[in-house]
């Protein structure tokens, strides 16, 4: 065995980072989304253990909806990339080039078993820029591909080592094979394949047999002639380990899968479903374009599903000769390379083992598969074209006629295909320019349309979007998923009628219940979303919300274990005052899914409708305990602890409330709420930064203004408060409490009467049954030396709060002020007299307020078509006013003082208007 040079190596190295130097500015694009951003197996906060019970998309297993692609090593790899850069695109692609340069090298190490070096290295070089591995490199998910063939190579070189002198046996090298091909199937599952290209391996190379000489070799020993030859024992003991090793990967995957097989459907794979013949010629057809593919690479598209490749109906169709020609090449090959001896059938069998043996897992010939055609597939398959490519032009340039010919026509296929791989790579850089791309080569798929329409969706372009949707259901008319697309592109449009009628088209498509017959193995799972999505546009109707409950529950019984369904009707129940119910079917979703924060979240939410406060923290922790960024559920529990009055909560709150301004730095909410614990725990300076900031973020926030000046009210820096009320007032010209507070600054500190009376007046003429602001207003009268209008005033004002004793106890006060000075004459009210009447002002303390356009609760968005989610907001029951919050024992105490005080004023004035 050759070994690989520096040269050789830094050759290939250069090639690769020439080819595929651009992808390092490509983004996640296609399947990179689900593997890489929705897949939170990547995140640190996963457990590493959760790698090896869910699939390569982060679903579980035993969930019928997963792809049972079981390939945890990738998986652990882009953990890796996530923890040293997160979700930067470019350290993904690059640890992909690097795999791909490596791929290249050992299959370098490889090729020189059965090439000279020059073929070799020739081998390696096409192989190193085959335009067909851009999906497989250039795309993230493409890393199962490279992963899986370093171990799939190593494992066979390993293997190649087996072989002792004598035709001995050397265990050392087949026990790191198959632990080779155990970790090369944790990569992806055709690693399993390198077993089978070992077993030909070692008889037709190894052992040097034909199949004339093994079949001779029976038929002597069937006939008693001789005995086993003691070589084929010691093949036969390899090749039983190596068989049994395979059988226990196969059993222990079976038990992974739990013996399932994904579901697919015939927009997948619309040959899987078709009857006979046309199954059987489709998929023999297939074969021949996979070849046609290697050998030119010219149209690539990332997606071959649904009507890419019409199906073949008929013996009839032309495309059969493809077929039959494919199928003539290749018997021929196989006939020259097992029947005769010599080192050139030898590298052609090789190359044979290389591209049939690992692309059977993909060929639908023993099992259906979720696309049609996948250029990544032939990752490795490519390796066996590569050799027989190199092998038949050292055949070639072997002849002097043809030797100058051979060099020109290799130069030109090597430039070519590294200017195709560059050029492909860029169509990589995006979705839009990916699927635009791949509709260039194939307008026949109403995927493509799709997928083109939703990146157009990502970038908020509607109207651009539906046209692409629209184009896919006229290229797919019975596509669920076209038509679900269009009804929520009209959703986003505001076209609620146009939406309706789409899902209505979809809904209808999808297959009836078949009773005894599994629902799920005839549809799509995310097609189910038709029900969610009609659901969820209805219900904006208050009169329908019954007929989107329905909905929920249909959806329900066709797959007991949707959590979506769970998820949403949870939602609607609450909406219809079912909080009860609402529990009910969160609780269940927690059954199917209890790694979900957000549905610790909404049942917090069902909790606090059910005024279980205590419930509701406890699942809030829940929720913080699986994602402790969780913001909502960092934001209200917060405003729930703050809601308790437990001064020893108010630490926590704080901690969380300071965990949630840093996720969500611009929401003024957060610094508004930490405003007012701060109030709470009179530290009056921090109160008032924070609010300032809030009012800073958030221009004319109403709670906040009002707030800070109510702060400034409170510790005597009445005149600073004005200009935030001056503010309120702008935004808000019929705040009531800020008019009120005005109003009591501009007549106790600016003395500013004509000001105040405009104040309370303003209150009067929007609500003239005011107690507090008609009330106040008297207090003006009297200051204005009018007591005949003060005493009617209050006269209206007791009418209005006959219960009110301080009223009754101030008109009595007018009244003899007034029978006192008789009629026609009037005395000037002292000039402490403000604080007498102002006796029942609301007091300070009890006006703090929060934002009035803040609801109880409000839903979460998110996109219920990608199978996110939904989450309840909770804004925050403190966020009324603040004379509704329990009081602490403190404050009650600083009231009453403050009470007793105002008594001990009025008793003075009653005894200066009494004249004593």
């Amino acid at each position: 065995m050759a070994d690989v040079s520096l040269k050789e190596i830094a050759l290939i190295i250069g090639v690769v980072a020439a080819c595929y130097w651009n992808s390092l500015f490509c983004g996640f694009v296609f399947d990179d989304v689900s593997a890489i951003l929705d897949n939170k197996d990547l995140h640190p906060s996963t457990p590493l253990k959760n790698l090896f019970q869910n699939d390569f998309w982060g679903t579980p297993m035993s969930e019928e909806r997963s792809h049972k692609s079981y390939r945890p090593l990738t998986v652990l790899t882009f953990r890796l990339n996530y923890l040293f850069s997160e979700l930067n695109a470019v350290s993904y692609h690059l640890l992909n080039l690097v795999f791909h340069a490596v791929v290249c090298i050992v299959f370098l190490k490889v090729c020189k078993l059965f090439l000279d070096n020059r073929s070799s290295v020739i081998a390696s070089l096409l192989f190193a820029v085959h335009p067909i591995h851009t999906e497989a490199v250039t795309g993230v998910v493409g890393r199962a591909e490279l992963l899986s063939s370093i171990f799939f190579l190593a494992a066979f070189l390993s293997y190649t080592k087996s072989k002792g002198p004598d035709n001995t046996i050397v265990w050392t090298p087949i026990a790191v094979t198959v632990c080779l091909v155990a970790v090369a199937t944790l990569c992806k599952e055709q690693g399993i394949t390198v077993v089978g290209i070992c077993c030909v391996y070692e008889v037709f190379i190894a052992q040097g047999y034909t199949l004339p000489m093994l079949f001779d070799a029976a038929m002597q020993i069937l006939r008693g002639k001789c005995s086993i030859p003691y070589s084929m024992l010691q093949t036969l003991l390899k090749l039983i380990v190596l068989m049994f090793s395979t059988l226990l990967l196969v059993v222990v995957r079976v038990q992974v899968i739990q013996s399932q097989l994904p579901v697919f459907t015939r927009f997948d794979n619309p040959a899987a479903v078709s009857p006979s013949p046309a199954r059987q010629l489709t998929f023999n057809y297939l074969l021949p374009v996979n070849a046609w593919l290697l050998l030119n690479p010219s149209e690539l598209c990332c997606d071959w599903t649904m009507g890419t490749i019409p199906l073949v109906e008929s013996f009839l169709d032309i495309r059969n000769i493809a077929t039959i020609t494919f199928f003539c090449f290749l018997g021929s090959l196989i006939v020259f390379s097992l029947r005769y001896p010599g080192d050139s059938s030898k590298t052609v069998l090789m190359a044979l083992c290389l591209i049939v043996l690992p692309f059977i897992p993909a060929s639908n010939l023993f099992f259906p598969v979720g696309f049609v055609v996948a250029e990544r597939v032939l990752y490795v398959p490519s390796m066996g074209f590569c050799i027989l490519v190199a092998h038949g032009w050292k055949r070639l340039s072997n002849k002097s006629v043809l030797r100058k010919l051979s060099w020109v026509c290799l130069s030109v296929v090597l430039f070519t295909h590294a200017l195709k791989t560059l050029h492909r790579n860029w169509d990589w850089e995006s979705e839009y320019t990916l699927f635009m791309s791949a509709l260039k080569v194939n307008k026949n798929n109403a995927k493509l349309w799709n997928n083109v329409g939703h990146a157009l969706e990502n970038e908020k372009n509607f109207e651009r979007a539906l046209k692409f949707f629209v184009q896919a259901t006229q290229v797919q008319p019975d596509d669920i998923g076209a038509h679900m697309n269009v009804g929520r592109t009209y959703k986003n449009l505001n076209k609620t009628k146009e939406a309706e009628e789409s899902y209505m088209i979809a809904k209808s498509l999808m297959p009836q219940i078949i009773p005894g017959k599994k629902y799920a193995a005839r549809v799509a799972p995310n097609h189910l979303n038709v029900y969610i999505n009609l659901a969820n546009l209805i219900r904006t109707n208050e009169s329908r919300l019954e007929e989107a409950d329905q909905l929920y529950r249909q959806a329900i019984s066709m797959r007991p274990d949707f959590k979506q369904a769970y998820i949403s009707r949870g939602e609607l129940l609450l909406k219809m005052n079912k909080p009860v119910k609402a529990k009910e079917a969160y609780l269940r979703a927690l059954e199917l899914d209890r790694t979900n924060a957000d549905l610790w979240y909404n049942l917090a939410i069902v909790y606090i409708e059910l005024k279980d406060p205590t419930e509701a923290l406890k699942n809030f922790n829940r929720a913080l305990e699986l994602n402790p960024k969780h913001k909502l559920a960092l934001f209200n529990s917060a405003l729930l602890m703050q809601e308790s009055g437990d001064p020893t909560l108010r630490p926590e709150a704080k901690k969380r409330l300071l965990s949630y301004v840093k996720e969500e730095a611009q929401d003024a909410n957060g610094y508004f709420n930490l405003g007012m614990l701060a109030m709470d725990d009179k530290r009056d300076a921090e109160a008032e930064s924070w609010m300032k900031k809030a009012i800073r973020l958030q221009p004319g926030f109403r709670s906040a203004l009002f707030n800070l000046a109510l702060l400034y009210s409170q510790t005597a820096k009445e005149l600073m408060a004005l200009p935030v009320l001056e503010e309120l007032l702008r935004y808000y010209p019929d705040h009531t409490k800020g008019l009120i507070l005005k109003g009591d600054i501009l007549m106790n500190q600016k003395k500013d009467i004509s000001g105040a009376k405009k104040c309370f007046e303003k209150i009067l003429e929007m609500d003239p049954n005011n107690v507090q602001g008609k009330h106040n207003l008297c207090v003006v009268y009297f200051e204005e030396r009018d007591l005949i209008k003060a005493e009617k005033c209050l006269v209206e004002t007791l009418a209005l709060a006959p219960h009110e004793e301080y009223i009754q106890r101030h008109l009595n006060i007018v009244r003899s002020k007034i029978s006192l000075l008789g009629a026609a004459e009037q005395s000037t009210f002292p000039a402490d007299g403000t604080a007498a009447v102002g006796e029942k002002k609301i007091p300070f303390e009890n006006l703090k307020e929060v934002k009035n356009e803040q609801k109880a609760t409000q839903t979460l968005n998110s996109n219920i078509n990608k199978g996110q989610s939904n989450s309840k907001k909770r804004t925050g029951k403190n966020n009324t006013d603040k004379e509704t919050k329990k009081k602490s024992t403190k404050e009650i105490k600083d009231i009453e003082k403050k009470r007793v005080a105002a008594l001990k004023r009025l008793e003075e004035i009653e005894r200066i208007l009494n004249g004593e």
